[in-house]
């Protein structure tokens, strides 16, 4: 653009009809004699709506006052440039706009051409590097847990939220921290700092110390330590949990909020919650900031705790039942909820083996207390190792019975005539077969691609360790790709007993995946809302969506029983290999197969 005054016509031709910009030519009432309608903000809205038209009529909500700027430069000759101004978008009522601009003055007369840069993108990007530089400026000046939330809710509201909150487990009178991993959603968590503006009302009020309701996001973070963006609607279901208590939400129309566990070196230590009524939702690199800022916070608050050694053995031995990381598996999408209520006896576990397959284990140990996670973690160690030696499935589950039934005479069980209770799956996505045996546990649902369930009867076997001799007898289907394969325990049912567990629940869980294109974890989430499990057990959900292999993704040959015909073995492992663009993998496949096929 020009230094000064423009007063060439055939200049402003040019750069109205090349413009990607928002061009805008005003008289010197203000009102609009000519823009580039491509531009942003106004791209949607009618020529009558703006030629004729004072600028504060189309765009009223810009900040700072426009109509000021635009005085300013009529008044004294002076072009404006790189003044950044934030409102809702003419077009898009729904949508915040940041745009720089720049006003020159007509020299022929009075009037300003106005240049508009939609920057909105890149000064969100901005205004998240800020909140973040403010968070590692203002929080942990201290050691004190209080000054360190009141820092975190203040510098980001109202920069980033309308309102925060943060929400902290009580001090142990000694001293103690919480144990690592997952928080019971029982627990309760007092309201330890709070920040809105006055029309934005609490859902809990500064130094309230109760459990949220259950379930709901608050719980769900605390259960797998992950940081959930939820879009708020009046008919979702784990708003009726308390609909006293979210009243507020609603009334002060909160559309969305972001719940992040305060986490640090493995241990939950509360919850830091944003939440916005303003235009704008939050968005996924919005959950981005919240995750960095509840981190950088959370290690504060956890520089003022000391750990208690008893609860730090605990909560090792929980995280060891269960898989660290679930693995990538080739053909099988894996999601999972885990709720350790009672520190007892539910487990899973995902087990890769040869040939791309895949064994899904849920157990449930009888009793609760660090003996029930101690024998939960010898059945689930014992399991792997058996699984792992490619063993028929009703052939691992006869021997983890042998093991169950070694444990219970070893340790005797009050008031429980068996060890634990177990289902395996395992699946293979080459033939899409899939073989299903039970111990005493509710059996494994599935659900087709279009949402049917598939009605497959796994026989019931009695559970582990309760009769010697056994017999578990397996359930073998051929399924198509895009099913789903839930596993559940009978805590997540509602069920204390053994066999299937309630009814109603399995076909309340029936109807949640009868859309199994969902996400998992979202399906995993929406499950736990709708069946509301004991708070009194141990819960597991495992969702497996089964895929398979393409042809041009198998090799195999038949070859006659000679041992001339190891290199030729070779030879057509190589090529394969060459093929698949695996040529770095030759040498070592090619030593296996030549071993294998001079065995057989």
């Amino acid at each position: 653009m020009p230094d000064g005054p423009v007063d060439d016509a055939a200049v402003l031709d040019a750069l109205f009809a090349g413009s990607s910009q928002g061009m805008f030519l005003l008289d010197g009432d203000r009102k609009v004699t000519r823009y580039n309608p491509s531009a942003r903000g106004v791209s949607g809205l009618p020529s009558g709506d703006v030629v004729g038209h004072d600028v504060r009529d189309f765009a009223p909500d810009v900040e700072p006052e426009i109509g000021h700027l635009i005085d300013e430069v009529l008044a004294t000759g002076e072009p404006l440039r790189g003044r950044l101004l934030r409102g809702r978008s003419p077009s898009e009522p729904h949508r915040t706009m940041a745009v720089e601009v720049a006003l020159f003055p007509l020299r022929g007369g009075p009037g300003v051409v106005g240049v508009v840069e939609d920057v909105t993108e890149r000064q969100a990007a901005a205004d998240r590097l800020a909140v973040l530089s403010a968070v590692h400026l203002t929080v942990g000046a201290t050691l004190d847990v209080q000054a360190t939330a009141d820092a975190l809710v203040d510098a980001l509201v109202p920069a980033f939220t309308d309102a925060a909150a943060v929400d902290l487990l009580d001090d142990d009178p000694a001293g103690a921290a919480p144990p690592s991993g997952p928080l019971p959603t029982s627990v309760p968590l007092r309201r330890v700092a709070f920040a809105a503006p006055d029309s934005v009302e609490p859902v809990r009020r500064t130094g309230d110390s109760r459990p949220f309701p259950f379930p709901t996001p608050y719980t769900q973070a605390l259960s797998d330590a992950h940081a959930r963006l939820v879009q708020v609607t009046p008919d979702d279901p784990w708003l009726a949990t308390d609909p006293d208590g979210f009243a507020a939400l609603l009334g002060r129309q909160v559309h969305s909020m972001i719940v992040a566990p305060l986490t640090a070196r493995d241990t939950v230590l509360g919850l830091l919650t944003l939440y916005r009524a303003r235009v704008d939702a939050f968005e996924e690199a919005d959950l981005d900031v919240a995750r960095q800022a509840a981190a950088t916070a959370a290690v504060h608050l956890d520089n003022a705790r000391s750990y208690r050694r008893e609860h730090a053995v605990a909560s090792a031995l929980q995280r060891r039942l269960q898989p660290g990381v679930t693995p990538r598996l080739t053909a099988v999408e894996i999601a999972h909820v885990y709720l350790p209520e009672s520190a007892g006896g539910a487990w899973f576990d995902v087990i890769p083996l040869s040939g791309t397959r895949v064994a899904l284990v849920v157990g449930d140990v009888a009793g609760h207390g660090i003996e029930a996670a101690a024998t939960m973690g010898q059945l689930r160690v014992a399991l792997r190792t058996l699984a792992l030696q490619d063993l028929e499935t009703d052939e691992v589950l006869t021997h983890l019975d042998e093991v169950a039934g070694q444990l219970t005479a070893a340790d005797s069980r009050d008031g429980h005539p068996y060890l634990a209770t177990c289902a395996v799956t395992v699946y293979d996505p080459v033939s899409r077969q899939c073989s299903m045996m039970r111990a005493g546990h509710p059996a494994p649902i599935l659900v087709d691609p279009d949402g049917s369930p598939i009605g497959v009867d796994v026989p019931l076997g009695p559970p582990l360790g309760a009769e010697e001799g056994a017999a578990f007898l397996p359930a073998v289907t051929r399924l198509p790709p895009g099913c789903l394969i839930a596993h559940v325990t009978s805590g997540l049912l509602g069920s204390e007993g053994l066999g299937d567990g309630d009814a109603d629940a399995v076909h309340r869980l029936e109807h949640v995946l009868a859309t199994p294109s969902r996400p998992l974890q979202e399906l995993c989430d929406t499950a736990l809302y709708r069946l509301t499990p004991s708070r009194y057990d141990d819960a597991v959900l495992l969702l497996a969506r089964t895929g398979c292999l393409p042809p041009d993704r198998v090799a195999d040959w038949t070859l006659p029983a000679d041992a001339s015909v190891v290199g030729t073995a070779r030879r057509l492992t190589g090529q394969q290999l060459a093929v698949w663009g695996l040529d770095d993998r030759v040498f070592t496949t090619e030593i296996i197969v030549s071993e294998l096929v001079t065995n057989a």
